[in-house]
């Protein structure tokens, strides 16, 4: 009869030796990949569920996918990089949060909810970047689940992909350490960052920690990667009007080009008392934006309810650059990275 192999075995059979780890006596080890910065045991994992110290060595995910997929850049969402452009998605397995609304539960709890069911598919970093070629990707993006922890993974992908005249792109909860930008500071260019709130209180329920993240933002913009920054305002959780403007003074204060997208809350996972957000709740909280003195503010997740919110304009003279409906671009009138009507450059990666 076949042997039965069970599902973390499987998992550690799509493992290599991971880089971004430091050694501790007993053959226990650090991990810094994330802000947990997790000290494992031999034979234990970390919070993500994902990084497994097998007799003193970081076991990590390595060469595989539970999800790939050919999106729109804007539903990333990036607004300000090669709009239209198609990206070529990929996820997998595992999170170091624990989010109730995550929209994506099914990979990144695949190892904490037995009804997350998720499961990997081995694949080379080659045939990825194949893929995102065969496909007119212009951009390939770690997504799904976090992929701060499978960064090596990542990394591996993103060096060919760069060499293939691809961009590379992380879609994160920001949970960052300096190690792990370090690592991935040559080959990524954009990296959006989900900013769940201004209230340690409600990242302590996710299983976060809001000070690294807001490092994390301020990091990524220092170093000069592109980065946007995404609230999902839940309602009854982050939707005061006084988080939203402390979201906001904080993004002007790193830089008030930093796109900030706010986005409707849908009931989803274990989160579904509390109703989708209202699309007046929305618009409100993009004018909060906007009087914060935040150049490039966007209302999204709404199905076109959004009108001019989800258009870029001139943060000079006004004038609407790009046009979208939903994840579609309409129009584009920007001149090399520029207004049309004033010559301004807007920030971006065009």
């Amino acid at each position: 009869m076949p042997v039965h192999i069970s599902f973390r075995e499987s998992l550690l059979a799509l493992t290599r030796d991971g880089t971004l780890v430091r050694d501790m006596p007993n053959k226990w080890v650090q991990c810094v990949a994330c802000g947990h910065r997790c000290k494992i045991a031999p034979g234990h994992d970390g919070i993500c569920k994902v990084r497994t110290n097998r007799e003193g060595t970081l076991l990590v995910p390595f060469g595989y996918v539970c999800g790939v997929q050919l999106d729109p850049v804007e539903k990333k969402p990036f607004y300000h990089v090669l709009p239209g452009a198609k990206a070529l998605s990929f996820g997998m397995l595992g999170c170091d949060y624990h989010c109730g609304y995550c929209q994506n539960w099914i990979s990144s709890q695949a190892l904490r909810d037995p009804e997350a069911l998720a499961r990997p598919s081995a694949v080379t970093a080659d045939t990825l970047v194949r893929m995102a070629l065969d496909a007119h990707a212009a951009i390939i993006t770690s997504t799904y689940n976090e992929p701060l922890i499978t960064s090596e993974w990542a990394r591996e992908i993103f060096i060919r992909a760069q060499r293939q005249g691809l961009m590379t792109s992380y879609v994160s909860n920001g949970n960052a350490t300096p190690e792990v930008l370090d690592y991935l500071q040559t080959c990524l260019d954009c990296y959006k960052v989900d900013l769940k709130s201004f209230r340690q209180q409600n990242y302590a329920q996710l299983g976060g920690r809001l000070q690294v993240v807001l490092d994390t933002i301020a990091s990524v913009h220092r170093r000069g990667l592109w980065i946007e920054v995404v609230t999902l305002v839940v309602p009854g959780f982050n939707d005061s009007d006084e988080e939203l403007a402390d979201i906001a003074r904080f993004l002007v204060s790193v830089s008030p080009d930093i796109p900030w997208h706010v986005t409707a809350f849908h009931p989803d996972y274990t989160m579904t008392d509390p109703g989708a957000t209202p699309v007046g709740t929305l618009l409100h909280a993009a004018e909060i934006g906007r009087k914060a003195g935040l150049h490039y503010v966007y209302a999204g997740n709404v199905h076109g309810e959004a009108g001019d919110n989800e258009n870029t304009r001139c943060h000079a003279c006004g004038t609407t650059v790009i046009q979208r409906s939903g994840f579609r671009v309409m129009s584009n009138s920007l001149v090399q990275g520029c207004c049309p009507s004033c010559s301004v450059p807007i920030p971006g990666r065009w």
